[in-house]
């Protein structure tokens, strides 16, 4: 994440506005997007913070991309890439969301390169100055005019959406909650803070970020070996009966032709 302080206009990297990218020939646009960075300085980071921030990062990372891989729709989720607005300072969410994009992986997102911006950002902050992400990255999304962006205060353990009210809007306006949850019309899913993490609802079915994945389907797993072992042992014994069964008729047989010897 970002820091609060604003450098001077040539610090950093930035690319081209709208005007200068028009005028560049498909050679001269591909130099400028190879050339771009594909990551930000320390001047540009805030401190580490910790397992705090990076579990509940890697946690709607995770569940993201395991949701709209189930649902084999074309969106692009990605963590602290860079990402280049035209003549924009540089920026690194902690989580970007991009609809109808491949989902290759990417080392930066060129706006005018990809085609279209971000669609959906979340920022999470652990300790610190809020300012940053609650003000200026607040201001500086909707400048950009990315339709919505949450902060999860882990910390406060409290959660906020904002959202433009149109397509032309550069001015965000917050989305209220109902009954703790935050609903993202670009998702088309619900937010909410629980137990201390950030949860994603579809409806009534919650997305299960990974290792809850992995245990689900270890109980799976679990549950069709003991089914197995169960379905053997009542194979087994529906053998032992059969063969009882036909041990028993070969000596019925073997009596029965022997009292037919003794009268005959």
């Amino acid at each position: 994440m970002a820091r609060d302080e604003e450098p001077r206009a040539d610090a950093f990297p930035r690319a081209p506005s709208r005007e200068e990218w028009a005028r560049m020939n498909e050679a001269e646009r591909a130099r400028v997007v190879e050339e771009l960075p594909g990551e930000v300085t320390w001047d540009e980071m805030a401190m580490p913070e910790g397992d705090l921030h990076s579990q509940a990062k890697i946690g709607a990372l995770l569940a993201l991309k395991e949701y709209f891989s189930r649902q084999r729709r074309r969106v692009y989720v990605g963590s602290e890439l860079p990402v280049y607005y035209p003549a924009e300072r540089r920026f690194a969410p902690d989580l970007v969301v991009v609809l109808d994009a491949e989902a290759h992986p990417r080392s930066k997102w060129v706006v005018s390169h990809e085609g279209k911006g971000l669609d959906w950002v979340l920022e999470v902050h652990v300790g610190g100055d809020r300012k940053k992400d609650a003000e200026y990255n607040v201001e500086r999304y909707a400048r950009v005019a990315i339709p919505e962006y949450f902060i999860f205060d882990r910390a406060r353990q409290r959660l906020y959406g904002y959202r433009l009210p149109s397509p032309e809007a550069r001015e965000y306006v917050p989305i209220v909650s109902e009954g703790g949850r935050f609903s993202s019309e670009v998702l088309g899913l619900e937010l909410q803070v629980e137990e201390g993490r950030l949860r994603f609802w579809a409806g009534s079915a919650l997305l299960l970020e990974y290792e809850e994945l992995i245990d689900r389907l270890r109980e799976t797993v679990e549950g069709l070996e003991r089914r197995a072992d169960e379905d053997a042992r009542q194979l087994a014994e529906e053998t032992r009966r059969r063969e009882e069964l036909e041990r028993r008729l070969t000596e019925a047989r073997a009596e029965l032709e022997r009292l037919r010897r003794r009268d005959s």
